[in-house]
């Protein structure tokens, strides 16, 4: 029987200091299974106005490859070969049915309570034929997602924290939180104990790219995303590697996993979707410079990439298949393109971004609206089905979190997700890290490379440093 029915959300102002960071109380909870932080990292990025922490879900969904494992609180577990996106819907449904928050009431805050995770890349082998190519390589899931009956959320516009929960599961007083907000915790430290190893050298790196072109030229596809993956092994305390990477790469869609048997840190630039008030968004990112110290040979940079036709070119081929994508989702003609090849500047590189907008249709909800866009095309290619498969058969393992997404769906019917790019996992002492980015015909091979690994100069020396 669903104890939360007819719960009505509570909002309550926590007394906290606008200068605190949400990741300041996160640290007391950063190692619990399950406990999770949606960061915008000190951001001044547009994107970047909420933080998002939770722990001790009411229930939780892991995928490993065909099967789903369900946990519910005072239930036994259960294991299930549907849709997992299905089944995070119907479990949301169930657990929060008839749960209301005022409208009036904090209107602009994200989330409240409900569900929150992450989907790895390989989870879209649920949504389309795709031949398994690879063995399993991680013990991180496939999808790891807890239902929430609390969060703590931080506006960074006006500094209020906000303490939100289902008004029969107040486990957590408000003053616990605040008293927090006060504590040190002790330091510890994370180090890595061996140099990164890339999957994929120099050398394949260029006879991957030419497997690539002939794919290209032969009609294939228009795009092709291709990535290699750093490892090392560490040890230590991963938030604290987190922590260093927050403060030095400031990424709007930045998030720490806590999972049983693995850690997630994302550092990410990138929205994926977001829904709130039936209107949809996306954010594709297609094409990159390096940032420099020297201001003139930065903006040298962005006049580079706005003026660069390839950049241009390969971001309107993923404008173009969000485009139809939301059109699945979307009121007939309201899908539509307000911001193309805009500039946006992080710490590591500027990127080439354009907005892809539209109104969810009456039929449709987040759920299937997150799945009919799933993986982001940024990080597939286009046409994205094909373009899945030949990254399947040229990159030697799977992406796992990369190129996945970490996100919620709230009881508002809202929902907001990142492209996991700039995104590592952590398991069995290893740490593994991604880059990649968009083969078209004119790309370059020596100029690719080196773009992978301008898009991890502020992650793999920064770890290297660390101890």
């Amino acid at each position: 029987m669903n104890q939360h029915c007819n719960a009505k959300v509570i909002i309550d102002p926590l007394a906290i200091a606008s200068s605190c960071e949400l990741s300041e109380l996160f640290q007391h909870f950063a190692h619990q299974p399950w406990a999770m932080l949606l960061d915008s990292a000190n951001s001044q990025h547009i994107d970047a106005r909420f933080d998002i922490m939770v722990a001790a879900p009411i229930a939780t969904i892991t995928t490993h490859q065909q099967l789903s494992t369900v946990w519910q609180q005072d239930e036994p577990a259960y294991s299930s070969t549907a849709n997992p996106l299905t089944l995070l819907e119907d479990l949301q449904a169930e657990l929060f049915a008839d749960c209301s928050a005022s409208e009036e009431l904090y209107p602009e805050l994200p989330f409240l309570v409900g569900a929150l995770g992450y989907f790895a890349y390989d989870l879209g082998r649920h949504f389309e034929a795709l031949t398994e190519l690879h063995k399993p390589e991680y013990d991180s899931p496939d999808m790891a997602v807890g239902l929430y009956s609390w969060s703590i959320i931080k506006d960074r516009h006006s500094g209020q924290f906000y303490y939100c929960r289902l008004e029969n599961k107040a486990d957590f007083a408000a003053q616990y939180f605040e008293k927090l907000a006060l504590k040190t915790k002790t330091a510890t430290t994370f180090s890595l104990s061996s140099s990164w190893r890339a999957n994929v050298s120099e050398e394949l790196y260029h006879k991957k790219l030419q497997q690539i072109d002939e794919y290209l030229r032969a009609g294939d596809c228009y795009q092709i995303n291709f990535s290699q993956c750093f490892s090392a092994q560490y040890q230590g305390d991963e938030w604290q590697a987190y922590i260093a990477l927050r403060q030095a790469n400031q990424a709007p869609f930045s998030a720490f996993i806590n999972l049983p048997n693995s850690r997630i840190l994302s550092i990410s630039p990138e929205r994926f979707l977001s829904l709130k008030n039936g209107q949809v968004q996306s954010k594709p990112i297609k094409g990159t410079r390096p940032r420099f110290s020297d201001p003139q040979r930065d903006q040298q940079a962005i006049d580079e990439l706005l003026n660069s036709e390839k950049d241009r070119a390969e971001n309107l081929m993923i404008v173009d298949l969000l485009r139809n994508d939301l059109s699945k989702h979307c009121k007939a003609h309201t899908v539509q393109v307000p911001a193309l090849f805009n500039i946006e500047s992080f710490a590591a590189v500027h990127h080439l971004v354009s907005t892809v907008t539209g109104e969810l249709d009456g039929h449709s909800s987040a759920y299937s609206l997150f799945q009919g866009a799933f993986p982001g095309g940024s990080i597939t290619g286009a046409p994205k089905i094909r373009a899945m498969q030949i990254i399947d058969e040229l990159e030697p393992h799977k992406r796992n979190i990369y190129c996945g997404s970490i996100g919620y769906f709230g009881i508002r019917k809202d929902m907001d997700s990142s492209i996991c790019i700039r995104t590592l996992l952590c398991e069995k002492q290893n740490i593994y890290c991604w880059a990649g980015g968009g083969i078209v015909l004119d790309s370059v091979a020596s100029e690719e490379y080196q773009e992978s690994l301008d898009k991890v100069a502020k992650i793999l020396p920064l770890l290297s440093q660390l101890a």
